[in-house]
C-alpha cells in the first residue's frame, strides 16, 4: 500500500460518522419521496448516531449529453461537477424514488447516468432504496435501480425492503409531503440501521484487504 492509500484507510477507520448521499427521484415540491429523505435526516440527527444525511438535489442537472463534456471527457457542466463531488464524497447512498411507468423515474436515471461517466463516482459503496409510490409501493422501480446498480458497482442492502404505498389504504404523508405514519417511520429506521451496518462492513472489509498486502 502506498502512503496515500494508507492515509485514506486510516481516515476511514477513524471515521465515526458516515455521510449518506440521499437522492429523491421526484422533483415535485411536495414529493413524498423527498419527505422520506427529510424524515431520514431528522431520524439520524435525533436517534441514529453514526449517520448523517446529505440531501443531494438533482433538479439542476441537465439531461445527459456527452457533448457537454470536454474533448477529453474530464470536465462537466458546473451542476454536474457539484453533483459528482457530493456523490464521490459520500460513504453510502439512499435512493428515494417513485415508480414511473413500471420503472425508474427520469430524473433519477439521469443522475445515475451522470455519476457513471468516467470516472464512475458510485462504485464500491453501500446503498439502500425506499419508494413511496402507488399501490405497488414502487417495487418495479426499486428492482430496476438494483439492476443499474450492478453496473455502477453499488452494493445494496437486501433487507428490509422499503416499499411504501403512499396513499393506500390511507395517506402516509401530509399535504407538504412530510411523513406522518409511524409504521413507515419504523420501517425507514430499520433500513437506515441496516445501511449503516452494511456500509461499515464494506469500509472495514476493504481496509482489511488493503492492509493484508496480498498480491496477484
Amino acid at each position: 500500500m502506498d502512503g496515500s492509500s494508507a492515509e485514506v484507510a486510516k481516515v476511514k477507520r477513524a471515521k465515526t460518522v458516515l455521510t449518506v448521499a440521499a437522492i429523491s427521484g421526484s422533483l415535485r415540491r411536495a414529493s413524498a419521496n423527498a419527505g422520506l429523505i427529510r424524515a431520514a435526516a431528522k431520524m439520524c440527527e435525533e436517534s441514529i448516531p453514526g449517520l448523517q444525511i446529505d440531501h443531494v438535489d438533482i433538479s439542476d442537472l441537465p439531461l445527459l449529453n456527452t457533448d457537454l463534456e470536454d474533448v477529453d471527457g474530464n470536465a462537466f457542466p458546473a451542476a454536474v461537477e457539484e453533483f459528482r463531488d457530493r456523490v464521490r464524497g459520500a460513504d453510502c447512498f439512499l435512493f428515494a424514488s417513485p415508480e414511473y411507468n413500471y420503472s425508474i423515474s427520469g430524473p433519477l436515471k439521469n443522475a445515475l447516468d451522470w455519476g457513471s461517466r468516467p470516472p464512475n463516482v458510485w462504485a464500491d459503496r453501500a446503498g439502500a432504496i425506499v419508494s413511496a409510490s402507488g399501490k405497488s409501493g414502487g417495487k418495479r422501480s426499486a428492482y430496476h435501480i438494483r439492476q443499474v446498480g450492478v453496473f455502477l458497482d453499488i452494493h445494496f442492502i437486501n433487507k428490509p425492503e422499503g416499499f411504501v404505498s403512499a396513499h393506500h389504504p390511507q395517506s402516509k404523508f401530509n399535504g407538504d409531503g412530510n411523513l406522518i405514519d409511524p409504521e413507515t417511520g419504523e420501517l425507514l429506521r430499520k433500513i437506515l440501521l441496516s445501511l449503516r451496518a452494511f456500509a461499515l462492513r464494506l469500509i472495514h472489509g476493504n481496509d482489511s484487504a488493503a492492509n493484508s498486502g496480498q498480491g496477484s
